[in-house]
């Protein structure tokens, strides 16, 4: 039997100021094929999920806070509780809009690499408006550095 522990993973922390954790692939101890689970911490007041887009289909399902969610051309605020569902090749975006962090859990398969982590680690991920399309009207702006 294979446990991952969530209090054991060291995940990572991106410029956009949160930290994720892979329960199931990556660099969890549970390796699958169809799908991958991880636990993501958003940081007060912006922490984000930048704008970006993949191959797989994915579910963010907030677990504790508030935000906003940008799908596609539509914007909406979400909070603890709610699920969204996130299409193939759609370009998507979370931000922490309140005052306590936000903590949430995606789903995504099949199982395989996502692009945009490496890519706002290197700090090339593709800028809302320029490389990739406009968010929606009154979105908050994409985030992909950490403030000072």
């Amino acid at each position: 039997m294979t446990i991952a522990d969530i209090n054991k993973l060291d995940g990572k922390r991106f410029p956009a100021r949160r930290w994720t954790r892979n329960l199931v692939g990556g660099a969890s101890p549970i390796q699958t094929e169809n799908f991958a689970i991880g636990y993501v911490v958003l940081e007060p007041k912006g922490g984000q999920v930048p704008w970006h887009n993949q191959e797989q289909e994915e579910i963010y399902f907030v677990l504790e806070g508030e935000g906003e969610i940008c799908v596609g051309e539509e914007c909406r605020p979400i909070s603890s509780g709610q699920a969204v569902y996130l299409p193939p090749k759609v370009f998507h975006q979370l931000t922490n809009t309140g005052d306590t962090p936000m903590t949430m859990i995606y789903c995504y398969g099949p199982d395989g690499d996502v692009a945009h982590w490496k890519q706002e680690l290197e700090g090339s991920l593709p800028k809302a408006g320029v490389e990739a399309p406009p968010l929606p009207d009154g979105a908050h702006p994409q985030c992909t550095e950490k403030p000072l």
